[in-house]
């Protein structure tokens, strides 16, 4: 027998990948049968672990004289007993390509939040539908769930094919179904095949009842997803976890870097005080280190002696978070008693903890059409986007822009209990404040699928952003003559037209941008509403901005497109002269100048004008609105 260099597979071991997964989908849909079948399959089971497993089957008589492979997974009596998932199961097993972390989660709608806590740390996820039953309104909570959590990468399963028959029909018929359902949504990629988890059909083998499909098996996908490596290259930030003081000449500030990088001698900011310092060293257990990036634990010694303290928030002073009193968050609500805006609770934002008051919900997200409902509370396992007044200043970024700092959990003042977990949308700044909250919602007679529908198209914010002169109304204006000569309704905002009138009474300071921004995404949102496709060209350089108009549309109805130009040709272009007018200092406040442009980090579509011409930018836009099926 050959000798096996144990050191050789150790170290390839660790080159290896990891994949964080979630399955999730409706009740009974084989969510743990599949995971046992993972790691059955992958040669992950003892025989002792397979023997109890045996034993176990026979005693609660769930698969006859077969072993049950879900009660790998379902390890408490009570769901031992009742055939279900209740609480998160997180399993691990490797294959040759690749490692994998799986948290298999509940069906049941009174565990959501089981669910929501084991999506928020997955990179994908497996949302598994039964083929006798179809979409169920759990596979569009969770699927929603998944989107608001910032998974952008889904498989599709459709289980228990064994039990119709493995018939094709049914597979496509369940396909078409969810991809209208999925549109909506902010998924990068989806994936859908049809498997039997209880027999293994296409799970890691094709098996000849599938053989009509031509597709990957799961573990293949799951082998060649394309996995987030660590956000190394995106805005520092390490939220303080400990200030380390183990002996009288030092002082360290530990945490773990949520992404960017750092190294000795980069300047750094404090927020929210804004104290600036440099890093003088990078400490950890094992040496100093020349850099650090995101993932890693490290202590950071500053050449200045400034006030820091648990809960504040390490940046770069070029790319600084936002600092608020008041924020927007998406909050999914977790307990039976239901989120009151007046009363009094506890967020926890990292390891900083504030007291918080939820002002008024703006809106119920109805988990089946996905509308936006008007309401005065959030009841257990809804979702709605919420006003919260803080019990002081916090520094946070949008959810979109770091998952860390971008988060909270809500918490019971009086029962300690986390009764809610929430997704910052943007900041509140006096201009947001709402002093209409009186004034009752006019519901319409006629929606706005169904003026749409008269126009064949679906509603929609085509929003362009870029520098000066990068050239987004050459390409929105070609945009709308396209779309006017093929029948489509739409209308075009420019940001110069529009503050010749609605904004003529904005300057260009941060907080005048904000203002104009929440305007224009206002009127933008009633023009939706009347079911047209709507044009925006602003250079709207704020991301948390750009979220904030997001947030006013319903899913899949805010199209970012980012019209890409270097600084240095938006310049050669100067097309209104204004680029020499603010280097000479005439104008202030100049963005790409004296005020930064934060480019998009994920938008739907990118128009560069470097490469294309504004016809081929355009041809680049009607082909992502014919495939979305927003021009019909």
């Amino acid at each position: 027998m050959a000798e096996v260099d144990i050191e050789k597979v150790l170290a390839a071991d660790s080159r290896k990948d990891l994949l964080r997964f979630i399955t999730c989908g409706s009740v009974d849909d084989g969510k743990s049968t599949l995971i046992g079948r993972l790691l059955f399959d992958s040669k992950q089971v003892y025989e002792d672990q397979l023997s109890a497993v045996t034993r176990d089957s026979r005693k609660w008589g769930t698969t006859g004289d077969q072993a049950d492979l879900a009660l790998l997974v379902d390890g408490l009596q009570s769901e031992r007993e009742q055939g279900i998932t209740i609480d998160v199961a997180y399993r691990y097993f490797a294959t040759a390509r690749r490692k994998f972390i799986i948290a298999d989660t509940p069906g049941h709608e009174q565990y959501t939040r089981n669910m929501a806590t084991g999506a928020s740390t997955a990179d994908a996820a497996v949302i598994l539908v039964d083929a006798r039953n179809g979409v169920q309104t759990q596979t569009r909570r969770h699927s929603y769930i998944v989107s608001l959590l910032g998974i952008e990468k889904v498989i599709v399963a459709v289980n228990k094919m064994d039990l119709v028959d493995y018939d094709r029909g049914r597979f496509e018929e369940i396909w078409a179904e969810y991809e209208a359902f999925c549109n909506k949504l902010d998924f990068e990629e989806v994936h859908c095949l049809p498997v039997a988890a209880l027999g293994g059909d296409n799970v890691t083998v094709r098996g000849e009842n599938l053989a009509w499909f031509d597709g990957p098996t799961l573990i293949e996908l799951l082998e060649t997803l394309p996995v987030d490596e660590g956000r190394s290259d995106a805005d520092f930030r390490m939220p303080v976890q400990y200030v380390n003081r183990h002996r009288s000449d030092f002082r360290g500030f530990a945490g773990t870097v949520s992404q960017g990088r750092i190294a000795p001698g980069d300047p750094i900011m404090v927020m929210p005080s804004g104290r600036q310092s440099r890093v003088e060293r990078i400490v950890t257990f094992g040496g100093d280190l020349d850099a650090a990036s995101a993932g890693q634990a490290v202590t950071l010694t500053l050449s200045d002696e400034i006030d820091i303290s648990r809960g504040d928030l390490l940046v770069r002073p070029e790319a600084r978070a936002r600092v608020a009193e008041a924020l927007d968050a998406r909050v999914v609500w977790m307990n039976d008693t239901p989120l009151l805006p007046g009363r009094q609770y506890d967020i926890k934002m990292g390891p900083k903890t504030l007291s918080a008051i939820p002002e008024l919900v703006h809106h119920r997200i109805d988990v089946n059409t996905l509308e936006h409902q008007h309401v005065e509370q959030l009841d257990l396992n809804e979702i709605g986007l919420v006003r919260w007044r803080l019990g002081g200043p916090a520094a946070f970024d949008s959810y979109q822009h770091d998952r860390q700092t971008g988060a909270f959990v809500v918490i019971d003042r009086i029962s300690n209990l986390t009764v809610g977990a929430g997704m910052i949308v943007r900041p509140v700044t006096d201009t947001l404040a709402d002093k209409s909250r009186d004034v009752v919602w006019h519901e319409h007679k006629i929606n706005k699928t169904q003026r749409a529908g008269q126009k064949a198209q679906r509603p929609a914010v085509l929003w362009f952003t870029g520098l000066s002169g990068a050239g987004k109304s050459s390409v929105a204006n070609a945009l709308e003559q396209a779309l006017f000569q093929r029948g489509h309704h739409s209308y075009l905002l420019d940001g110069d037209n529009v503050r010749h009138g609605l904004n003529r009474d904005l300057g260009f300071t941060d907080e005048d941008r904000v203002e104009n921004i929440r305007r224009i995404g206002e009127v933008a949102g009633l023009m939706a509403d009347a079911g047209l496709v709507v044009l925006t060209a602003f250079i709207s350089p704020f991301r948390s901005d750009r979220a904030m108009v997001r947030e006013l549309m319903e899913p899949g109805e805010f199209v970012e497109i980012h019209v890409k130009a270097s600084l240095e040709t938006c310049e050669k272009r100067d097309p209104k002269g204004l680029y020499a007018k603010a280097r000479a200092g005439a104008i202030r406040h100049f963005t790409g100048i004296d005020s930064p442009y934060e480019p998009p980090e994920d938008p739907e579509i990118v128009v560069d004008t470097e490469k294309l011409s504004v016809e081929e930018g355009v041809d680049v836009v009607l082909e992502y609105l014919k495939r979305r099926g927003i021009l019909h």
